[in-house]
């Protein structure tokens, strides 16, 4: 069972969005000097005990960005020309990435599954990016995955914990 449920999920994001934004405005400020090896082990410990295919909420409720080198690697492995993949799957977003023409995600199967999970766009791949280096940097992006996954929002809470600012 996911902690915290996806019911709850937004609500308990909306009530920690203040909180979570003085906390990485801070943390931005005066920046730990283990910060990427707290998050690092963060993320470890509670993929440990969190399997996505009991969630998929990313892949249901967001679309990942699709680099040049993701389309040209999945067209290849469907087949097609980049363009082709394009025109079938993609648009291009107000950031003028490429982007799922719409969501859930084309290749989401019904048992919350990737048709494409060896070939996954690297968005995907990295997803929740709460063990990428230079955390400080992407804590934008955080404070909208705590709002979409329940493991972004514990690894938030326990980093609130262990590096009180």
């Amino acid at each position: 069972m996911l902690k915290p449920n996806l019911n709850e999920l937004g609500k308990l994001a909306k009530d920690t969005h203040i909180e979570n934004k003085k906390y990485f405005d801070k943390l931005k400020k005066r920046t730990p000097k283990n910060l990427d090896k707290v998050m690092q082990d963060l993320h470890d410990a509670e993929f440990k005990k969190t399997d996505c295919l009991d969630c998929a909420n990313c892949c249901k409720t967001t679309g990942p960005l699709f680099t040049i080198t993701d389309i040209e690697r999945i067209s290849k492995n469907f087949k097609q020309k980049p363009q082709q993949f394009i025109d079938q799957y993609l648009r291009i977003d107000e950031d003028n990435d490429y982007v799922l023409q719409s969501v859930p995600c084309t290749f989401l199967d019904s048992d919350n599954k990737c048709f494409i999970y060896d070939i996954r766009p690297k968005a995907c791949r990295e997803f929740p990016h709460t063990d990428r280096k230079k955390f400080q940097q992407i804590t934008d992006l955080t404070l909208k995955n705590v709002e979409v996954c329940p493991a972004a929002y514990n690894i938030v809470e326990k980093m609130k914990e262990k590096l009180p600012l």
